[in-house]
């Protein structure tokens, strides 16, 4: 075994680590350990798919680490409530093979930059994102209504919205014996969202809502 594929190995450790560590401090569900296996893995797939000779292609096994990638991705998304998190965690153990691949392929200078520009796009990307929610978001809104009272209190909660200055559409009702629920989506800042959900826990005759 060549020095070189120990720099290698090396590399990816500690690059890994920098995006894992990263994940770790926000809490995210892949987080130190796991994305630093990632990186570290396929890099020595790599390494291995240009030293294995078998007469096939040399990158069949790099390839089968993108299909694999996928389903560790996959893992991290899931739905809360109305909403679907884990995204860009997912993306960060993607862009994390990638650059295991680059370094396991020798290109250290590709690996380097994108390490860098992936840091850039976690650490600073965050208040960029942090400071376009605060002027415009768009959430869906579930709330249920009593169904007694779902006329009145629909006509109300509309004319809320209205007056904060929030722009919505109607998606859906759906009707039991008792509740109505409906399906609301609604856009404008994330100040006048916070109010309207203020609205929300002090209205009476709202039995719950999710957003």
């Amino acid at each position: 075994m060549s020095n070189e594929v120990f720099l290698q190995l090396g590399l990816s450790l500690l690059f890994g680590a920098i995006i894992g560590f990263e994940r770790e401090y926000h809490s995210k569900a892949a987080g130190f350990r796991t994305i630093t296996l990632i990186t570290l893995g396929s890099t020595l797939f790599t390494i291995l798919s240009l030293n294995i000779t078998t007469g096939l292609s040399d990158d069949r096994i790099a390839a089968q680490i993108v299909t694999g990638i996928g389903f560790i991705g996959a893992g991290v998304i899931f739905k809360d409530g109305l909403a679907v998190s884990g995204i860009t965690t997912a993306a960060s153990i993607w862009i994390a093979a990638a650059v295991g691949m680059a370094i396991g392929f020798g290109n250290y200078g590709i690996a380097s930059f994108t390490m860098l520009l992936t840091m850039v796009t976690l650490a600073l990307f965050e208040k960029v994102q942090d400071l376009i929610d605060s002027f415009h978001q768009v959430k869906t809104y579930r709330i249920v209504f009593h169904r007694d009272d779902y006329l009145e209190e629909r006509e109300r909660t509309e004319e809320q919205i209205k007056t904060l200055k929030l722009k919505f559409k109607l998606k859906k009702n759906l009707r039991s014996e008792h509740e109505v629920i409906s399906f609301y989506k609604v856009a404008g800042r994330q100040t006048q969202l916070n109010l309207f959900n203020d609205y929300l826990i002090s209205a009476s005759k709202v039995k719950s809502y999710d957003e």
